[in-house]
């Protein structure tokens, strides 16, 4: 019938026309999409995960050809995300028997998947924890896995690709993975004191059963009584693999699960090894994986173990200033060998252009910062602020005189939490390797060395700004030995004493001295906000408010005197939070000091020991 259309053709509707007319009438009002469910045949499930959804259809076979019941797809979280490929097909297979539940439970069921892998996994002991909970969870199903090629599975492995943008918005809901009725399906009672096996009990112990339970309920009862069987006087479920394990309830459970992870053979091990524990022991209750997880989070002991990580870092927030020494940071190095008497370095850097300043000392007290200072503002004006740490020789009456004489504002950063004044301790890192490496073997002349080590420091090009520190403060390149030694282009030009020349010239390299900062600015904003992009995405999202109790870790604990000994504190109460995730800490004693949020973490009760106090020092001049 298309001939019909085409141009200048004559419509004659022929027999050919009137018999494809038919046909196309007969697919469209005869063929079923959609096919109702038929009791008496094995559902099929088509599963397929992509990187960011997962898709199943079930169906049934209509004279050897698959005929869909029924379309489901859902885009995975962040989480799931990450999941391995083995992993998310088994996602894929969880969530379509939880979708089809209804079709599934009491009928036998094909799994058709494009991963081979699935079909060795329920067989596979050693397997991770979440996959062997998954398997436990799909073990009241009656379902074989077969592997299929990718192009025979094309309708799931196309919804595994289609992502809703507003499917977030209409069902907020994640994939389901613990299903309903996972304690066994029964009927719930509202006494707790009653245990979670008292109806199979009682159908056991006298054929007894609950009133009024619907047709399903019915149905879910018999299928799992069988599992069970009564002994006087305890009741055993039969597991897997023919094991008999006892069913315990109540306050029995939750000592068996202490006995299992703080006993004197528990160790103190996670929730699935703990679980895994109970298991070989003989004990059985449906909700033991809960129970476990909760247990370990409430354990004192467990969690005042384990150091802090990259991932327990708070969000990054950088420093971003305006002009060139407009803000410093400033901090001692040191104690090294003596050097003709000097023992410590005193650094200060620029937080814009990066450049350096260093000075050899013979102490590191108030009297040499504020000299040294002094030397500063009168070589590069006076800067809006300087940040340091919390030393005694920049937290006294003299320094903060001077800086009120000034008008400079100190800055203090948070105690035993040097990323706070993280520019000067990079520089520190960066001095410190120069000179290691240019000293020799005679380490006492480190002083002699410490201005080569500023000169090669200063015409190293800097990434975060473009272009070396030695050119943004001065607006050219810095001619070093070497070009007189090799004959660079500009030591071979004679001197130009033209005064009209050399002052256009002048000009032009003073407007390329200003645009050379603009660009230094730019850059370095967009540096530190892709290093806070890349931070940031690999933190854990934590969050600290006021009232909540957490440990503190006590990084000066050394090794030796405390191995043995928790690195966590506590518990104390958080009393106020401050911007850029400093939190104020409240001691029983009634004392508060400052800390990072870095070194806390939550506190999820217990049995506490007794408080340590910790020497911790307060300012109470804190700027």
């Amino acid at each position: 019938m298309t001939h019909l259309l085409e141009k200048n053709s004559p419509f004659i509707f022929s027999n050919e026309c009137i018999q494809a007319f038919g046909t196309l009438k007969e697919n469209l009002t005869e063929a079923p999409i959609l096919i109702a469910p038929n009791w008496d045949q094995p559902f099929e499930l088509m599963c397929d995960a992509s990187d960011y959804a997962v898709g199943a259809v079930l169906g049934q076979r209509v004279e050897k050809n698959f005929r869909p019941i029924h379309y489901a797809s859902k885009t995975m979280n962040q989480a799931g995300t990450n999941y391995t490929t083995t992993e998310k097909e088994m996602l894929t297979v969880v969530y379509a028997f939880e979708k089809f539940r209804s079709y599934l439970i009491m009928n036998k069921s094909i799994v058709y998947t494009d991963h081979s892998a699935l079909k060795y996994l329920f067989s596979k002991k050693d397997a991770k924890a979440r996959l062997l909970r998954w398997i436990l969870l799909l073990q009241e199903f009656d379902f074989k896995v077969i592997d299929t090629k990718g192009a025979e599975n094309y309708a799931a492995d196309h919804l595994s690709r289609l992502e809703n943008p507003y499917e977030n918005v209409f069902d907020p809901n994640e994939i389901n993975e613990t299903f309903p009725l996972e304690s066994l399906n029964k009927i719930a009672h509202q006494d707790p004191s009653t245990p979670w096996f008292a109806d199979f009990a009682n159908y056991h112990a006298g054929k007894l059963i609950i009133k009024g339970m619907t047709t399903q309920q019915k149905q879910n009862f018999f299928k799992d009584v069988r599992h069970y069987f009564w002994d006087d006087p305890y009741f055993f479920r039969t597991c897997p693999v023919q094991i008999i394990r006892r069913c315990v309830a109540g306050q029995e459970a939750i000592d068996i699960l202490k006995a299992c992870h703080s006993g004197l053979t528990g160790g103190h091990y996670g929730a699935n090894n703990t679980t895994k524990k109970v298991f070989d022991s003989g004990f059985y209750w449906p909700m033991i994986y809960k129970d476990a997880f909760e247990l370990v989070k409430h354990c004192d002991s467990c969690q005042r173990q384990g150091k802090i990580s990259q991932r327990d870092e708070m969000p990054h927030n950088f420093i971003q200033a305006c002009e060139i020494f407009d803000v410093w940071g400033i901090d001692f190095m040191g104690p090294f060998p003596s050097s003709k008497g000097n023992k410590y370095i005193l650094v200060a850097v620029d937080y814009l252009s990066k450049w350096v300043e260093a000075k050899a000392l013979l102490t590191n007290d108030a009297r040499v910062v504020v000299r040294f200072l002094k030397s500063l503002f009168s070589r590069f004006r006076t800067p809006k602020a300087i940040i340091s740490d919390r030393g005694t020789h920049f937290c006294n009456d003299r320094f903060s005189r001077v800086m009120s004489k000034y008008g400079v504002t100190h800055r203090l950063s948070t105690a035993y939490h040097p990323q706070t004044s993280g520019q000067v301790e990079v520089t520190n890192r960066g001095l410190k390797r120069i000179l290691e490496r240019t000293v020799g073997e005679n380490r006492a002349l480190w002083s002699d060395k410490l201005e080569d080590a500023l000169w090669a420091f200063r015409t190293a090009f800097k990434t975060l700004v473009g272009c070396t520190p030695y050119r943004l403060v001065y607006g050219m390149a810095c001619h070093l030995p070497l070009e007189i030694e090799h004959k660079a282009f500009w030591a071979l030009k004679h001197t130009n004493f033209d005064l009209k020349t050399v002052g256009d010239h002048r000009k032009l390299q003073l407007n390329e001295l200003s645009e050379l900062r603009d660009q230094a600015y730019e850059n370095s904003l967009i540096y530190k906000e892709r290093t806070k992009k890349l931070h940031d995405a690999k933190i854990k999202n934590r969050i600290f408010n006021a009232g909540d109790q957490v440990l503190l870790f006590n990084s000066r604990l050394k090794i030796f005197s405390g191995k043995l000994k928790s690195r966590w504190s506590g518990p104390f109460i958080i009393s106020k939070i401050y911007p850029y995730e400093t939190a104020k800490l409240t001691h029983s004693d009634g004392s508060n000091f400052k800390v990072n949020c870095h070194h806390l973490k939550h506190y999820h009760g217990g049995d506490p020991p007794p408080l340590e106090i910790l020497d911790v020092h307060t300012f109470p001049k804190d700027n």
